[in-house]
C-alpha cells in the first residue's frame, strides 16, 4: 500500500500535480495545483531516492508458478510465471491440519513486502503455519509477455492487470499447492496491508471456501465514489502535522504560494533547483510541488513511534522532527529554505544524499498508474481551510482525459463497488461476511477510507489513535508501545478463534 504518488510517480502509490490557471501569485495561492490521481500506497522507492539496499530478514524459498493470463476466458492466451515465497519450517503439515498464512501481494516486489511484514513470520511458529507470499501480477518478477517493456506496452497488454485477476492468481496458486501437498483440509488465513489489505478483505468475501479469515490492515476499501468525503485523505495528513505544530502546518500551507512566486521569476526555476539541492535543473514548478507533497503524505503514513526504514531511514515520530526543522529555522532564511530543511528529514535523514532526483520512475513503468486509471479510481480533493495542501476540487473529466492521454482507456469508476461492494458496508457485510479484521491507525491518511466500526461479532474494526500505516503487520521491536502490543494480541486471539472453530467443525465432520 506505498508515499502517495502522482503522475510523476513514487512508491508507486499515484498522483499528479499540474498547474491550472496562473495569472498571478495570488491566483496560484487559491488553486495552484491539480490533484488528479490519488496518492499511491507505500512501496519501495527507486534506487535514486532509497539509499539502503533490501536485505532479506526471513528465510524462504523462491518458487514460480505458471498462471493463466486471463482466468475469466477460455481463449488461448499465453501463461506467465508468478513468483512466490514459501517457508514450511514451522508448518506442522497436512496430517495436523497445519494452517497456511497467505499474504496478498501488493503493487510491488514481493520480497520487499515479505521483509516488512514481520507479524506474519512471528506468528508462524506459534500456530505451526506455512508462510506464503505470492507476488501480484505485473509487479516484481511476475510479469507477463516475457518482459516489463512488453507487458506495459499498451492498454491491450495491460488489460489483465486487475484486482480480480490478482485474486484469482492467489486462489489458483494456493489451491494447487494444497493439492500437491495433500493439504486440501488445511485452513488458509489471509493477511494484507494497504492495497494488499484490500485484496485480503476482498478475497475473503469472494473466495470464502478458500480462506477462513483475513486480517486487512490499513485497507481503504471505502475510498471509492462518494462513500467517504473526497477531502478525507489530505485532511488527515494535514491534521497529523497540525497536531505537532500549528506554525509548521501554517508554514507548509503558505509555502505553496511562495513556491509558485519564485518559480515565475526570471531564473526562478534555477533558484528553486539550488534551494532544494536538485541534481538537475527544475523544468516546471509542479514537479517540485509533487516531490514535496509526496514527502508529506508518506510521512503521515509512516509516522511510527520508533525509528524505521520502511520507506526511508526515519526517526521515531518523523513528522515531529520535520516540524522541528521547519519551526526552528532562523528568521534570516526564507520559508522555502525552512521547508527544504524539513523535508530533508524524509529524503535525507542519514545525510548521505548529495542531491535529489525528482523522478523516481524515469521509464514510466508504474503499474499502479494503470490500475488507478482503470478500476482503482479513488477521488480526492483538498479543502481550503482544513488542508495544508493547495485547494483542489476533484474533477473527474480532467482525470478521464489524463487517463485517455496516458493509456487510451476510460476509467470504470463504479466497477470496484460493483465487484466487491462498499456502499452501506455495515448492513451488507453483516448479512454475508464473516471473519475479517479491519485494523487502522488514525494517523494513517488511508484510515479515512477504511472500516472503523465493528460490523458484527466476526467482522471487527481495531482502531488505534497513534497508529500509522499497517504498523501492526510490521516486525515487533523492543520499542513497541503498549497499545500496539495489545492490538496484536487481540488480532492473535481472533485468528486463534477462527482456527479453533475450523478445527472443531472438521473434527465434528470427521466423527460423523
Amino acid at each position: 500500500m506505498a508515499k502517495p504518488t502522482h503522475n510523476s510517480l513514487l512508491i508507486t502509490i499515484f498522483f499528479v500535480i499540474t498547474v491550472v490557471s496562473i495569472s498571478s501569485p495570488l491566483s496560484f495561492a487559491s488553486q495552484p495545483f491539480n490533484f488528479r490521481r490519488a496518492p499511491r500506497f507505500p512501496k519501495k522507492l527507486s534506487h535514486q531516492t532509497r539509499p539502503l539496499q533490501l536485505q532479506q530478514q526471513y528465510r524462504y524459498d523462491t518458487r514460480y508458478f505458471s498462471q493463466r493470463l486471463d482466468h475469466f476466458s477460455f481463449a488461448d492466451h499465453p501463461s506467465f510465471s508468478q513468483r512466490y515465497l514459501i517457508n514450511t519450517e514451522h508448518w506442522v503439515g497436512p496430517n495436523s491440519l497445519g494452517p497456511i498464512f497467505l499474504y496478498c501481494g501488493n503493487e510491488g516486489d514481493i520480497e520487499w513486502f515479505a521483509d516488512n511484514t514481520g507479524f506474519v513470520w512471528e506468528l508462524a511458529p506459534r500456530f505451526g503455519a506455512m508462510v506464503l507470499f505470492p507476488e501480484h501480477r505485473y509487479y516484481g518478477e511476475s510479469v507477463p509477455y516475457g518482459s516489463q517493456e512488453e507487458a506495459y506496452k499498451n492498454a491491450t497488454t495491460l488489460s489483465y492487470l486487475t484486482a480480480e485477476q490478482a485474486l484469482a492468481d492467489f486462489a489458483v496458486l494456493v489451491t494447487d499447492l494444497k493439492r500437491n501437498l495433500s493439504a486440501e483440509a488445511c485452513p488458509v488465513v489471509l493477511f494484507g496491508g494497504s492495497y494488499g489489505g484490500m485484496l485480503a478483505a476482498w478475497m475473503r468475501l469472494k473466495y470464502p471456501h478458500i480462506a477462513i479469515g483475513a486480517l486487512a490492515s490499513s485497507a481503504p476499501i471505502l475510498q471509492f465514489e462518494d462513500i467517504v468525503p473526497k477531502e478525507t485523505f489530505y485532511n488527515i495528513v494535514s491534521n497529523d502535522f497540525k497536531r505537532e505544530s500549528t506554525s509548521c502546518f501554517n508554514a507548509i500551507k503558505e509555502s505553496w504560494g511562495e513556491l509558485i512566486s519564485v518559480g515565475l521569476k526570471e531564473n526562478g526555476l534555477i533558484e528553486l533547483s539550488k534551494t532544494f539541492r536538485l541534481c538537475r535543473d527544475l523544468k516546471k514548478t509542479e514537479d517540485l510541488a509533487d516531490w514535496l507533497d509526496s514527502a508529506y503524505s508518506y510521512l503521515a503514513m509512516v509516522d511510527y513511534p520508533y525509528p524505521s526504514e520502511f520507506m526511508m531511514p526515519l526517526p521515531g515520530y518523523p513528522i515531529r522532527e520535520v516540524c522541528k526543522k521547519i519551526d526552528s529555522g532562523p528568521e534570516s532564511i526564507s520559508i522555502l529554505e525552512r521547508i527544504f530543511q524539513g523535508v530533508s528529514v524524509y529524503y535525507n535523514y542519514t545525510g548521505k544524499v548529495d542531491c535529489f532526483e525528482l523522478d523516481d520512475d524515469p521509464h514510466g513503468l508504474d503499474g499502479w498508474n494503470w490500475q488507478a486509471c482503470t478500476e482503482m479510481v479513488m477521488p480526492m480533493s483538498s479543502d481550503r481551510d482544513a488542508s495544508m495542501f493547495p485547494t483542489y476540487d476533484y474533477n473527474y473529466s480532467s482525470f478521464e482525459e489524463e487517463c485517455w492521454r496516458d493509456f487510451k482507456v476510460i476509467p470504470r469508476s463504479l466497477w470496484i463497488t460493483t465487484q466487491f461492494g462498499g456502499h452501506d458496508i455495515k448492513s451488507v457485510l453483516k448479512h454475508f461476511g464473516s471473519n475479517i479484521i479491519f485494523s487502522n491507525g488514525l494517523l494513517d491518511p488511508w484510515s479515512g477510507g477504511s472500516v472503523l466500526q465493528n460490523v458484527s461479532e466476526t467482522i471487527v474494526a481495531l482502531v488505534t489513535e497513534e497508529g500509522a500505516h499497517h504498523i501492526d503487520l510490521r516486525p515487533s521491536t523492543s520499542e513497541d508501545p503498549d497499545w500496539l502490543k495489545e492490538q496484536r494480541e487481540t488480532e492473535i486471539k481472533l485468528i486463534e478463534g477462527w482456527l479453533n472453530s475450523y478445527y472443531q467443525e472438521e473434527k465434528a465432520t470427521f466423527n460423523m
